[in-house]
C-alpha cells in the first residue's frame, strides 16, 4: 500500500495517504456539521454525526500513521479521540 498512485506536484499519493487525506477530511468535516446543526437549531448543539464523523476520522488517522506512516506521535495524538468516543450515546 505505499506504492505512489499519482503525484500532485512533488507529493506522491500512495494508499495510505488517501487514507490519511479521508481521516483528516471527516476529522475536520465535523465542525461543518455542528455549525450546521446549531444553526438550523438556532442554538448550541452537537449532533450525534458529530462523533460519529470524530471516530470514524480518528480511526482512519489512527490506522495511517500506524500502518503507512509508522510514525508514534500520530498515533498518539490520535488515539485520545477514539477513547472519548468510545461510550456512546452520551450526549445529544
Amino acid at each position: 500500500m505505499n506504492q505512489i498512485l499519482f503525484n500532485l506536484g512533488q507529493i506522491g499519493v500512495t494508499p495510505w495517504k488517501l487514507v490519511g487525506y479521508a481521516g483528516v477530511v471527516m476529522f475536520s468535516g465535523r465542525w461543518f456539521v455542528q455549525l450546521y446543526a446549531s444553526r438550523a437549531k438556532g442554538r448550541p448543539t452537537i449532533p450525534r454525526l458529530f462523533w460519529y464523523m470524530s471516530m470514524l476520522g480518528s480511526l482512519l488517522l489512527l490506522a495511517y500513521f500506524t500502518f503507512g506512516k509508522n510514525d508514534s506521535v500520530g498515533v498518539l495524538s490520535n488515539l485520545f479521540p477514539v477513547v472519548v468516543r468510545a461510550k456512546p450515546d452520551t450526549c445529544c
